[in-house]
């Protein structure tokens, strides 16, 4: 990572799929993996075309971020969120919950533990060798974080019989998560960055507020602390020892509709001090809107961290103006040095399949502003 400039440009992770493939992915064609080959490669060439630093493959074979996992895990049975109504033990929350969300039931779909867990096909390492033949620049590699899984994964009815207790499922997602890191590391991956998001809730959110989409099984206790123990403790368990990548970690507030109104808000103060416990190098955070709050709370994380700078809202079609990204670039530079600053989108520009936040297009225009602005700062 010595190579890479100041004020780094990358992305969180996804990428608008085109029809081509999601026409592809619908029928499951026999020949689909060649679909989603030619998409990486047009992900990864729109990104370079932006001035982005470090690529990904834009998650172009992934339905979501996590709904994956059951094409390279056995144990897991895709479910929507109608389907798990079914099966979860708050009902009455569960469709509190749907009813709030500004997305069909049907439409999001969640990997959930039916049976012991066994690794099929690598997570990532697959995805990692197609996106380091096809690029000469630094590329990240996406996975969820192992507290998002335990928290998704588990629906007591439907999981009990594999494993008793989300406590037990979590031994083996950290066990699965710690065996691909460290061969995405000895492969070489410059940057392995792990999924958080549900963090958040936990801090705004609180145990009486309607739970968002992402925590589909409700698999939490009603104390945010003993949760905030438990990610702090997987992620270290999954990392420990591993060097060679810049180990990051993205925490958002969702990223599943455009009104905003609907997704969560509040500054990253409350979380900054469970940050500073965590083995990660990086922080990937959205600071595009003001539901994100002051960059001030970041003055609280560990000395030597490196801060992936979300400034650039996936889910707006308007530009942001580069005078407005170099100036909150500058902020942040007062007490982090502008060698472990990332500038980033918020989320990802196509979290899930068929609901992308934005098209190719704009995506690609936001990049362009985000490179624009680090010339700038680095001038």
């Amino acid at each position: 990572m010595s190579t890479l400039p100041d004020f780094a440009v990358t992305v969180v992770g996804s990428w608008p799929r085109p029809a081509w493939l999601l026409e592809a992915m619908k029928k499951k064609r026999a020949d689909l993996a060649r679909f989603q080959d030619d998409a990486c490669l047009l992900a990864i060439k729109w990104q370079e075309d932006a001035g982005v630093d470090v690529v990904t493959d834009g998650e172009q074979r992934r339905d979501n971020f996590y709904s994956f996992l059951c094409d390279r895990l056995d144990g897991l049975s895709l479910m929507t969120m109608a389907d798990l109504l079914e099966h979860v033990e708050d009902k009455a929350g569960f469709e509190k919950l749907l009813g709030a969300l500004d997305v069909p039931a049907y439409a999001i779909r969640n990997p959930t533990v039916t049976g012991k867990l066994k690794v099929r096909r690598p997570l990532a390492m697959e995805d990692f060798r197609f996106l380091r033949e096809h690029t000469r620049r630094a590329v990240k590699v996406t996975l969820p974080g192992p507290y998002l899984l335990s928290r998704s994964m588990w629906v007591k009815k439907l999981s009990e019989g594999a494993y008793p207790t989300r406590e037990s499922l979590c031994t083996d997602i950290v066990a699965i998560l710690r065996e691909e890191l460290k061969a995405l590391a000895a492969a070489g991956a410059e940057v392995v960055q792990f999924d958080e998001p549900v963090l958040t809730e936990l801090v705004f959110a609180g145990k009486s507020a309607t739970r968002t989409f992402m925590c589909a099984a409700l698999a939490a206790s009603a104390s945010p602390e003993k949760e905030l123990e438990l990610a702090v403790d997987l992620i270290n368990r999954v990392v420990d020892g591993v060097t060679g990548p810049v180990i990051a970690m993205h925490v958002c507030r969702g990223n599943w509709s455009r009104d905003e109104g609907v997704l969560l808000q509040g500054a990253y103060d409350p979380l900054v001090p469970w940050f500073a416990r965590m083995k990660v190098r990086q922080f990937v955070l959205e600071y595009a809107t003001p539901r994100a709050g002051s960059l001030s709370a970041l003055r609280g994380l560990p000395p030597g961290s490196m801060v992936g700078l979300g400034l650039v809202n996936p889910r707006t079609d308007e530009i942001e103006p580069v005078e407005g990204i170099v100036r909150k670039a500058r902020e942040l530079s007062a007490f982090v040095p502008p060698s472990r600053i990332h500038l980033n989108p918020d989320c990802g520009f196509g979290t899930f399949a068929e609901r992308p936040m934005a098209n190719a297009e704009t995506a690609y225009r936001k990049l362009r502003a985000l490179a624009e602005a680090a010339r700038a700062l680095r001038s």
